[in-house]
């Protein structure tokens, strides 16, 4: 997929494309036709326009980035996709609205600082020492604006604990689910902060890919 990415917006890597392989296949059985999707924390706005191939009704695009923001907005139209793009805090544009799916693909990446960077590139994986600032808040706040039939698929890395993830879903009163795995080489933001993760007992010492996970969490 061919996508404009302004200088400061997350290029579209392996946890995309997982994402977009359970949205492609999913399309295929009809399980997207008709839905209404939202896309949070959309960056070029990949996966959204990949669910609107697969036969979504509606998309609504949300990132708190203004570059981002532009680079969905300018993505949708480039495919022919009507998206409506909003600029905020994960849920907040939408906490009026509810929707059949929900798409997010967040910072996930154990970092140093306590709170990620608003104003640099790392802003884009850094989620605090465990990689759970924005997983934890996605987990608590889907209920809030998921229909009563309604899907959410999450991404991220093993890095953050899937265990964890699923726990969180289902004190939020969710059913979860992990619908995808998959293994795939460090990219550069891992490797570089490899050896770091590896005194922290999150790496093997010999190891050299990285665990992705997709987590579906639904009303039971």
């Amino acid at each position: 997929m061919l996508l404009v990415r302004p200088p400061g917006v997350y290029r579209a890597q392996e946890d995309t494309s997982l994402l977009r392989s359970v949205l492609r296949e999913r399309g295929q059985q009809g399980r997207v036709t008709g839905r209404s999707v939202l896309d949070v924390g959309s960056g070029t706005g990949a996966l959204g326009i990949e669910a609107f191939r697969a036969g979504a009704s509606s998309l609504t695009a949300i990132d708190l980035s203004l570059r981002s923001v532009l680079a969905s907005w300018l993505n949708s139209r480039l495919h022919g996709v009507p998206a409506m793009v909003r600029r905020g805090d994960l849920f907040a544009p939408v906490s009026r609205q509810r929707f059949d799916l929900v798409l997010a693909n967040p910072p996930y990446m154990p970092a140093a600082g306590l709170l990620p960077s608003r104003h640099r590139m790392a802003r884009c994986w850094d989620a605090g020492p465990d990689g759970r600032v924005l997983i934890d808040r996605i987990c608590a706040g889907a209920p809030s604006v998921l229909d009563e039939d309604g899907t959410l698929l999450l991404v991220h890395s093993g890095l953050s604990d899937e265990q964890i993830t699923l726990e969180r879903f289902e004190e939020a009163g969710l059913v979860p689910e992990v619908v995808r795995r998959a293994r795939v080489p460090f990219g550069p933001v891992l490797r570089a902060r490899a050896p770091d993760l590896r005194a922290r007992g999150l790496l093997g010492p010999d190891q050299l890919e990285e665990d992705l996970v997709v987590i579906e969490a639904r009303h039971g």
